[in-house]
């Protein structure tokens, strides 16, 4: 099988290879994209350029224009040292080839390592953009995942192949979460694009927040804040590339994203050098369609494939669950979950509202008796909710309303239940919500007094 392996890398390669190679030349540089002349036939939107420099170093860079004269290339870098007649070759057979051996280690969206060992390259040679499974021919949603966490493995279930919103403001621990996730969720390979992140982030995620066990079964892909817009959005396609490789051998993927923002703020900056307008609060109008291919490659495969389980964070400054990036992945995900800064701020983590998340798996993923009890808890938690003004204020006493009295008895044993983790499974987890509710019940029973009415 290896022996067949090699001979299809081979075989792609030497489809690629020609005796004659386009090369066009550099004819004026202007606000970060370079014009290029004799590559206006040849070139494809897409197809990536290598300049080469007066002192023999080389520029990467990507077609974003074309003309029946020219092309216009965005480069990778900054475009410090380029010259007018610097020579550009093109390079259609741009790719990925991921291997078993990528495990446990830190790559850029080029497949080159980060951690300074060496990377053996696999033999099959997947695009960064493909197509997803056709949708009548792929499998349903799978059976849900232990978690490690009480509230997901209750409240908000994670199924196979489901692909679910993290929405958060920063600094109310989403980047915990996503590491906590990538080291308990059950799976066979996480694969985490780190899009846009600080380069001092990287590290400390890898060797703090994962665990040493969710290392071992993880490939970060990598593209810091002060690297060019191209990078930064291929990093996302990199990385869901790389979890394609491991689906089609029959694996259940975890793939997590953090964070879309960052991505759809890269391909804002590449599509208005490209000439597109932003006029969609910023963004261009290809925003949507390139946010919706992203998500639409992750999920179920097909019969004989594994399956793509997908987090996408989504960064919501102030809150604001409406703005463009927030409202796109909500329509189109399996569910979203949201952190709330307040519930951070009293020092709960996960800091997650769960009144405003929603996991599109129920209630298939549960039981009757377990969708029963998760119906009961946002009952008790909306009728606190409502009126946790007038009971933080001291205005409400204690008997006027038995549901109220209820919420009142209920919600710390509740609050203090989504902050739990451990790893007994699902069923653990719901035998402590049954718990909590029965305690609460027989609390506000107990200590319920009647209202008196003044005469």
């Amino acid at each position: 099988m290896q022996q067949s392996a090699r001979m299809k890398s081979l075989e792609q390669h030497l489809s690629g290879l020609t005796h004659v190679r386009p090369i066009g030349r550099v004819i004026s540089v202007q606000g970060g994209t370079m014009t290029v002349s004799g590559l206006g036939h040849c070139a494809r939107i897409g197809d990536r350029a290598e300049v080469t420099r007066a002192d023999n170093t080389t520029l990467l860079g990507e077609v974003v224009q074309l003309s029946d004269t020219f092309a216009i290339i965005l480069p990778d870098a900054p475009v410090a040292g380029i010259a007018l007649g610097d020579r550009v070759t093109l390079d259609r057979n741009a790719g990925i080839s991921p291997d078993f051996s990528w495990l446990g280690r830190i790559v850029d969206p080029d497949g080159t390592p980060l951690d300074g060992k060496p990377l053996v390259q696999g033999f099959d040679l997947r695009p960064l953009q493909s197509s997803p499974p056709p949708a009548a021919a792929r499998r349903p949603l799978g059976a849900r995942l232990d978690s490690g966490h009480v509230i997901f493995d209750t409240m908000l279930p994670i199924v196979r192949g489901q692909r679910i919103g993290l929405f958060a403001g920063s600094g109310v621990g989403k980047s915990s979460l996503m590491g906590k996730l990538a080291t308990t969720v059950t799976a066979d390979v996480v694969v985490i694009a780190m899009v846009g992140e600080r380069g001092r982030e990287v590290r400390h995620f890898v060797d703090n927040t994962l665990s040493p066990e969710g290392r071992t079964r993880t490939i970060v892909v990598a593209a810091t804040s002060d690297q060019a817009p191209l990078v930064r959005r291929r990093c996302a396609w990199s990385a869901m590339a790389i979890a394609e490789y491991f689906r089609d051998q029959g694996l259940s993927v975890l793939f997590l994203a953090d964070s879309i923002t960052r991505f759809a703020e890269a391909h804002r900056e590449i599509a208005v050098a490209a000439g597109e307008a932003p006029v969609l609060r910023g963004f261009p109008p290809s925003t949507a369609h390139l946010i919706m291919s992203l998500c639409e490659r992750a999920g179920p495969g097909m019969s004989g494939q594994g399956d793509i389980t997908a987090i996408f964070s989504v960064l919501v400054a102030g809150s604001d669950m409406d703005e463009p990036i927030a409202d796109i992945l909500r329509g189109v995900l399996d569910g979203h979950v949201v952190l709330d800064r307040d519930i951070a701020e009293r020092g709960r983590f996960p800091a997650i509202d769960v009144l405003k998340s929603v996991s599109r798996s129920l209630p298939d993923a549960a039981s009757a008796d377990e969708n029963s009890a998760i119906a009961e808890v946002r009952k008790h938690l909306s009728i606190y909710e409502r009126n946790r003004m007038m009971i933080s204020a001291g205005l409400y006493s204690a008997g006027t309303d038995a549901d109220i009295d209820t919420a009142i008895a209920i919600w710390p044993a509740l609050d203090e239940l989504m902050a739990q983790t451990h790893g007994h499974g699902c069923a653990h987890s719901f035998d402590q919500l049954r718990l909590a509710l029965r305690r609460g019940k027989a609390g506000a029973s107990t200590h319920r007094q009647p209202s008196v009415r003044p005469r």
